[in-house]
Protein backbone atom coordinates (compact mmCIF):
# COMPACT_ATOMS: atom_id res chain seq x y z
CA UNK A 1 0.00 0.00 0.00
CA UNK A 2 1.52 3.46 -0.87
CA UNK A 3 1.83 5.93 2.13
CA UNK A 4 -0.08 8.64 0.41
CA UNK A 5 -3.27 7.89 -1.91
CA UNK A 6 -4.25 10.65 -4.53
CA UNK A 7 -6.70 12.61 -2.06
CA UNK A 8 -4.01 12.59 0.36
CA UNK A 9 -1.39 14.04 -1.43
CA UNK A 10 -3.70 16.54 -3.09
CA UNK A 11 -5.36 17.81 0.66
CA UNK A 12 -1.85 18.15 2.14
CA UNK A 13 -0.58 19.89 -0.95
CA UNK A 14 -3.79 22.48 -0.57
CA UNK A 15 -2.47 22.60 3.10
CA UNK A 16 1.41 23.19 2.02
CA UNK A 17 -0.44 26.30 -0.81
CA UNK A 18 -1.45 27.80 2.78
CA UNK A 19 1.66 27.64 4.37
CA UNK A 20 2.39 28.98 8.40
CA UNK A 21 -1.23 28.02 9.46
CA UNK A 22 -2.13 25.71 12.10
CA UNK A 23 -3.51 22.62 10.02
CA UNK A 24 -5.04 19.51 11.43
CA UNK A 25 -2.86 16.78 10.56
CA UNK A 26 -4.29 14.86 7.62
CA UNK A 27 -2.01 11.62 7.91
CA UNK A 28 -0.66 9.76 10.75
CA UNK A 29 2.07 6.84 9.29
CA UNK A 30 4.00 4.82 12.04
CA UNK A 31 6.46 1.88 12.34
CA UNK A 32 4.41 -0.82 13.62
CA UNK A 33 7.34 -2.80 15.06
CA UNK A 34 9.16 -0.55 16.68
CA UNK A 35 9.48 3.08 16.83
CA UNK A 36 9.12 6.47 14.77
CA UNK A 37 5.42 7.91 14.50
CA UNK A 38 4.78 11.21 11.88
CA UNK A 39 2.15 13.44 11.82
CA UNK A 40 1.77 15.42 8.48
CA UNK A 41 -0.50 18.68 7.62
CA UNK A 42 1.40 19.77 4.52
CA UNK A 43 3.38 18.66 1.42
CA UNK A 44 5.66 20.83 -0.41
CA UNK A 45 4.87 20.60 -4.01
CA UNK A 46 8.05 19.13 -4.40
CA UNK A 47 5.62 16.30 -3.89
CA UNK A 48 8.35 14.58 -1.41
CA UNK A 49 8.88 17.35 1.87
CA UNK A 50 6.00 16.78 4.67
CA UNK A 51 5.67 19.34 7.73
CA UNK A 52 4.21 17.92 10.96
CA UNK A 53 5.18 16.42 14.30
CA UNK A 54 7.96 13.36 13.98
CA UNK A 55 9.08 11.41 16.69
CA UNK A 56 11.90 8.79 15.88
CA UNK A 57 13.79 9.04 19.18
CA UNK A 58 13.13 11.44 22.07
CA UNK A 59 11.37 13.98 22.14
CA UNK A 60 8.33 14.63 19.30
CA UNK A 61 9.64 17.70 17.21
CA UNK A 62 8.00 19.66 14.91
CA UNK A 63 9.23 20.23 11.57
CA UNK A 64 10.14 19.00 7.78
CA UNK A 65 10.49 15.36 6.97
CA UNK A 66 10.65 13.51 3.62
CA UNK A 67 8.26 11.02 2.08
CA UNK A 68 11.04 9.59 -0.28
CA UNK A 69 12.68 8.44 3.28
CA UNK A 70 9.83 7.65 5.09
CA UNK A 71 9.06 4.90 2.20
CA UNK A 72 12.78 3.48 1.51
CA UNK A 73 13.21 2.91 5.39
CA UNK A 74 13.96 -0.54 6.18
CA UNK A 75 11.05 -0.27 8.83
CA UNK A 76 8.35 -1.09 7.36
CA UNK A 77 6.44 2.51 7.65
CA UNK A 78 2.56 2.30 6.98
CA UNK A 79 -0.15 4.96 6.96
CA UNK A 80 -2.58 4.62 10.07
CA UNK A 81 -5.89 4.40 7.79
CA UNK A 82 -8.18 4.81 10.75
CA UNK A 83 -6.54 8.00 11.80
CA UNK A 84 -8.05 11.43 11.95
CA UNK A 85 -7.02 14.71 13.24
CA UNK A 86 -9.10 16.14 14.83
CA UNK A 87 -7.12 18.87 16.89
CA UNK A 88 -4.59 21.18 14.86
CA UNK A 89 -0.66 20.59 14.73
CA UNK A 90 0.15 22.61 17.62
CA UNK A 91 -2.63 21.11 20.07
CA UNK A 92 -0.84 17.66 18.94
CA UNK A 93 2.84 19.08 19.80
CA UNK A 94 1.48 20.72 22.86
CA UNK A 95 0.44 17.23 24.32
CA UNK A 96 2.96 15.37 22.53
CA UNK A 97 5.58 17.24 24.68
CA UNK A 98 3.75 17.03 27.80
CA UNK A 99 2.88 13.37 27.53
CA UNK A 100 6.50 12.30 25.95
CA UNK A 101 5.39 10.87 22.86
CA UNK A 102 3.14 11.52 20.13
CA UNK A 103 1.12 8.13 20.90
CA UNK A 104 -0.17 9.15 24.48
CA UNK A 105 -0.89 12.85 22.89
CA UNK A 106 -3.37 11.02 20.08
CA UNK A 107 -4.83 9.12 22.69
CA UNK A 108 -5.32 12.01 24.85
CA UNK A 109 -6.90 14.43 23.04
CA UNK A 110 -8.96 11.87 21.26
CA UNK A 111 -10.24 10.98 24.71
CA UNK A 112 -10.55 14.77 25.18
CA UNK A 113 -12.71 14.86 21.93
CA UNK A 114 -15.09 11.61 23.29
CA UNK A 115 -15.76 13.56 26.08
CA UNK A 116 -16.63 16.80 24.95
CA UNK A 117 -18.84 14.84 22.23
CA UNK A 118 -20.47 12.97 24.71
CA UNK A 119 -21.56 16.57 26.69
CA UNK A 120 -22.90 18.34 23.43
Amino acid sequence: MPLLTPELSERLLANGRQSGLDHIPLVKFFNPVGIGTWLATELDSDGDTLYGLAQLNGAPELGSFSLEELSSLSLHIERDIFFSGQFPISAYAEAAWQAGSITAAIRILSTAARSKGERN
